[in-house]
């Protein structure tokens, strides 16, 4: 049995960086009194930029090991070549995980994969740090094809131009989501200290994510969070990441009366989704004809100010039907770019059986 299904949720949590053993010790005494089932530690930690804290490398899989055996407490470290898988074997380390900028590589991960082919570790893949669901797919599947049992995929939000963002890294919850319908075994879980890069945001981005079903939390944990070395901001102390843990809803499998009642409204849903599509269907053909009037007359696809007039009044429909205007807009604008492609693709379409 994969052992990541072994508990839900199963939490994976320690500091973002192994600094010495005495953090490490501090953390890990501070988890037995904790439903901790793994502790995680960066042993090597490329920054962006050289001349910043890179990790203690070999000397924090030494102080791994003796937490290891001092505390039983399973440990998970990451690792992006052959060479560290190699290391982490040779010091006892139960897993490791692949990071969202060795993901976005396939050699990388596939040196990972043959590395760890005949390999009892588990293995933890992090999504990609661009919204590809492809690569994270091909990732999950070299390591799968290496023989590995014990894996599951973790959501640690994707990197984003936005500065508004309150985020450091956007969730984008649809991508986990496709995720695990593409690949029902896998148990997925949230990194909600690298989605949020920010603590006071940690307790929102976890409840989210158990109540999107997901199997697990990674939580960064540091004994002096503001004094960290990495990632200082998004690091709960021990005491905050068990006053999160305490506080959160574990959602209750669905029970049969529950269940018989949700059959019910989901089957209302689909023919309901039916009707949405059939018009939609129809609102295309009407779209078709729209655009042969406007090739015979030699007019323009876009038109804004139909396309102000649609935004307008579907807008105030939505209102009136308890949906917000951010909504119908994003609706709408889906809708509308389909239709102009639709329109330019008669058109072109025209024009070649013209010259032919």
């Amino acid at each position: 049995m994969n052992y990541f299904s072994s508990k839900k949720p199963y939490i994976i949590a320690g500091p973002c960086s192994a600094e010495d053993a005495l953090q490490l010790a501090t953390v890990s005494e501070a988890f037995t009194q904790l439903p901790i089932d793994m502790l995680r530690a960066g042993v090597w930690k490329p920054r962006s930029k050289p001349g910043h804290f890179e990790g203690r490398g070999e000397d924090a899989l030494k102080w791994l090991n003796d937490i290891r055996t001092a505390y039983a407490l399973p440990i998970c470290i990451e690792v992006a070549n052959k060479e560290q898988v190699e290391l982490a074997l040779q010091y006892n380390i139960d897993a490791v995980w692949i990071g969202a900028r060795s993901t976005v590589n396939p050699f990388i991960v596939q040196e990972i994969a043959d590395a760890l082919k005949g390999t009892k570790l588990g293995v933890l893949i992090k999504n990609p740090i661009n919204p590809d669901i492809e690569l994270w797919s091909g990732a999950l599947e070299r390591i799968l094809h290496a023989g590995i049992e014990n894996i599951a995929a973790i959501h640690r939000g994707f990197s984003s131009y936005d500065s508004l963002s309150k985020y450091r890294n956007k969730p984008n919850w649809a991508i986990p989501i496709e995720l695990k319908r593409r690949y029902k075994e896998v148990p997925i879980f949230c990194d909600a200290s690298h989605i949020c890069g920010n603590r006071t945001l940690i307790p929102f981005v976890a409840q989210r994510a158990l109540d999107l079903d997901f199997d697990g939390l990674m939580i960064e944990t540091h004994p002096n969070p503001d004094n960290a070395l990495s990632d200082a901001q998004q690091q709960l102390t021990p005491d905050q990441l068990g006053q999160l843990l305490s506080s959160l809803i574990i959602r209750t499998p669905i029970d049969d009366c529950s269940q018989e009642e949700i059959e019910q409204i989901r089957q209302i849903l689909d023919s309901m989704d039916a009707e949405v599509v059939d018009l939609l269907g129809k609102r295309m053909e009407l779209v078709e004809k729209l655009g042969r009037i406007k090739g015979d007359n030699n007019m323009p696809i876009y038109q804004a100010d139909r396309w102000r007039e649609i935004i307008d009044t579907r807008s105030q429909w939505g209102l009136k039907n308890g949906l917000d205007a951010e909504f119908i807009s994003k609706l709408f604008e889906l809708i509308h770019d389909k239709s102009i492609k639709t329109q330019i693709d008669l058109l072109n379409t025209i024009a070649v059986n013209k010259q032919a």
